[in-house]
């Protein structure tokens, strides 16, 4: 005997559930777990990759796909992709109780991990252990976001690492080499100069080639300078990715 069915039910078992409210009314979508803050963090970028079934529903336990009326009216767009994108995007991941507290924690070690990698005491310029990091991060009563980053949020503590001084503290520093026509370099030095830490070695020839120790923050600037002023004749190689006291090594 066949069971009957609705056509507009799908059953999905196994699935991680993104929900978002809009209108007044509740959207879903199936996902696969870890794929949504991949596709957050622009990992993935293939909506099929991170949704089980390429469908919008009311009720994803019930199989009850949205109708196209409801998304239109709420969405004010009938694009599916684009509306799916918007719940991805902004919409709240449903986890069971167990599961969110192993993600939180899974996440916050990796921020602890992440700023001990990309910090050190500028005092001594030795890198911090994991284990000082987290006790550090203790005082500030760390509040995970399981909707941001590892890295995002680790910048945010660095920063209020800094501001409330409970431990001397920053950013590793990065070593490159920036190699331009001499001729516009003469133009560019005194723009180029602020933006650097510190110069550890500078010749001029025909072209101009400085090696500089900078802030990971101004690396962007750096290079946005560079190929404006030297109108994309000039490079910079990244040497070193942290610049720290050599014979550091980093333990718990």
């Amino acid at each position: 005997m066949s069971i009957f069915q609705p056509s507009n039910q799908i059953k999905l078992t196994n699935v991680s559930i993104v929900r978002l409210k809009k209108g007044g009314k509740r959207f879903e979508v199936a996902c696969y777990k870890n794929k949504v803050m991949e596709w957050r963090n622009n990992v993935e970028t293939d909506l099929d990759e991170v949704l089980q079934i390429h469908s919008i529903f009311v009720n994803v336990s019930k199989g009850q796909v949205a109708s196209k009326a409801d998304m239109t009216k709420c969405f004010k767009k009938d694009n599916e992709d684009e509306i799916i994108r918007e719940i991805l995007a902004k919409g709240e991941m449903q986890v069971s109780d167990r599961e969110r507290s192993h993600q939180l924690g899974n996440l916050h070690r990796d921020i602890i991990t992440t700023v001990a990698e990309k910090c050190v005491n500028p005092e001594t310029r030795r890198p911090y252990t994991v284990t000082m990091i987290e006790s550090a991060v203790e005082q500030l009563h760390l509040s995970v976001n399981p909707n941001r980053s590892a890295k995002q949020q680790a910048l945010e503590v660095i920063r209020q690492l800094q501001e409330r001084q409970i431990i001397p503290i920053a950013r590793a520093q990065m070593r490159i080499r920036v190699t331009m026509p001499a001729k516009e370099a003469k133009k560019s030095k005194e723009k180029l100069t602020p933006l650097v830490a510190s110069i550890e070695e500078e010749n001029w020839s025909d072209d101009y080639e400085m090696v500089c120790l900078i802030d990971p923050g101004q690396y962007r600037a750096i290079t946005d300078l560079i190929q404006a002023e030297s109108r994309g004749r000039g490079r910079i190689d990244l040497l070193n990715l942290s610049e720290m006291a050599e014979d550091d090594e980093r333990f718990d």
